[in-house]
């Protein structure tokens, strides 16, 4: 079969003629030999970008909150945000690790403020998230957790590690060692890699098992 063209071979103003009015006439373009559709096309929405800017601190810290990185999710990672956090002289949260931790995860449990959510901010800790109490033999730096690490979600762990070690009057060395608090849990000692802030998915394994006696 010989193929067919569409040009317009000289001395036929005929064949010209047609091939103009079939431009023209979308109606009939099917009659050119050109395929037509009635359903429109959908593409969806235009993609939204987000700028995952640090929006600036509403208030400068008071002589009852110090100011504090907490690490939220944006964009399918972890980026920080400046919080002040409210210190309480109840007992000795002021100085007490646990005590430090739970504020900090308060910070993490709540929606993000406006201006967070506006640049593009989330959370994903849920609300029930609590500092527990240490078993027989853990190591004083321990903090454990009232829910198994493997339950949380893989993106609120990876929050919880690099607002936990950001301090480092809380983490000197910046690491911290996390459980859970079902009997025979183990502790993993953690730290905030590059890694883990751009896969936080990363952070189910990102541990290592610490034996204690």
């Amino acid at each position: 079969m010989r193929r067919r063209t569409t040009r317009a071979r000289a001395g036929r103003p005929g064949a010209a003629l047609t091939t103009t009015a079939c431009a023209l006439l979308l109606p009939i373009l099917a009659g050119c030999g050109i395929r037509t559709t009635s359903v429109p096309v959908d593409a969806g929405p235009a993609p939204s970008r987000v700028s995952c800017a640090p929006p600036k601190a509403t208030a400068d810290p008071g002589p009852d909150t110090v100011s504090r990185q907490v690490y939220l999710v944006c964009s399918m990672q972890l980026a920080p945000v400046s919080r002040n956090v409210p210190v309480r002289d109840i007992g000795n949260v002021r100085t007490s690790l646990a005590g430090q931790a739970t504020q900090l995860i308060r910070q993490l449990e709540q929606s993000p403020r406006n201006a967070e959510s506006q640049a593009g901010f989330s959370t994903a800790v849920p609300a029930s998230t609590e500092i527990a109490p240490l078993h027989a033999g853990d190591p004083a730096d321990a903090l454990r957790l009232n829910q198994e690490l493997d339950d949380l979600p893989s993106f609120a762990l990876a929050q919880i590690i690099c607002t936990l070690t950001a301090d480092a009057g809380m983490a000197p060395d910046h690491s911290v060692l996390l459980g859970g608090q079902a009997p025979g849990d183990p502790l993993r000692r953690y730290t905030c890699t590059s890694d883990l802030r751009t896969r936080p998915d990363a952070g189910d394994d990102a541990g290592t098992v610490v034996r204690t006696s």
